[in-house]
């Protein structure tokens, strides 16, 4: 998944305000205890910190965006 692709998923998901706030304040530990931007600045793969998305917020991210 391009990097452009995981913005607009996260801010479908969340709208674009609070996906900006989701990346940079939520600790997530599918992440190893770290943000979204902290993963990504560290080079996980965008397809990895999207998994960890959708299994931290299941009931936000629509099916079809999984």
């Amino acid at each position: 998944m391009r990097l452009t692709d995981f913005w607009a998923r996260l801010e479908e998901a969340f709208g674009p305000g609070y996906a900006a706030s989701i990346a940079a304040d939520q600790v997530l530990s599918q992440l190893g205890g770290r943000t979204i931007a902290q993963a990504l600045a560290a080079g996980e793969e965008t397809q990895v910190v999207w998994r960890a998305v959708c299994a931290a917020y299941p009931d936000r991210v629509p099916a079809r965006l999984r």
